[in-house]
């Protein structure tokens, strides 16, 4: 149990940074108040989650610890609802609805076909 919470803690901990730098990289490159920091960090944690899932379907190419840091720690602290959540209400009480509905139509259709990418991806390597 406290191996388990070392794994997630610690891959939470590199997700976290990793996103930090996501955002900093698209803040100094793009301008403007849409949140494509946000948005890159869910795509990009979806497809890496996918990836995850498809290698440990696998069998030994990816086992329960490392799905663990993986796929909790490293893609929960990299990818960001609550702040997708956040964006989303800031953009409701602005009465910006088209990009409203942009953030949240490109966060998930985007992220699921991430998650389906990642999958292909590794079943076509694999």
């Amino acid at each position: 149990m406290y191996r388990n919470l070392l794994l997630a803690g610690t891959g939470g901990f590199i997700g976290s940074v990793m996103r930090y730098l996501v955002q900093i990289l698209i803040e100094k490159n793009i301008s403007g108040t849409f949140p494509y920091g946000t948005m890159t960090a869910n795509i990009l944690g979806s497809f890496i989650i996918g990836a995850v899932f498809a290698l440990s379907e696998k069998g030994n190419l990816i086992g329960p610890e490392w799905r663990i840091f993986l796929a909790v720690g490293v893609c929960g602290g990299f990818t960001t609802f609550s702040a997708f959540s956040y964006n989303n209400f800031m953009m409701i009480k602005e009465n910006s609805i088209i990009p409203f509905l942009l953030n949240t139509g490109g966060n998930l259709f985007l992220g699921i076909l991430a998650v389906f990418l990642g999958v292909v991806f590794i079943r076509t390597i694999f």
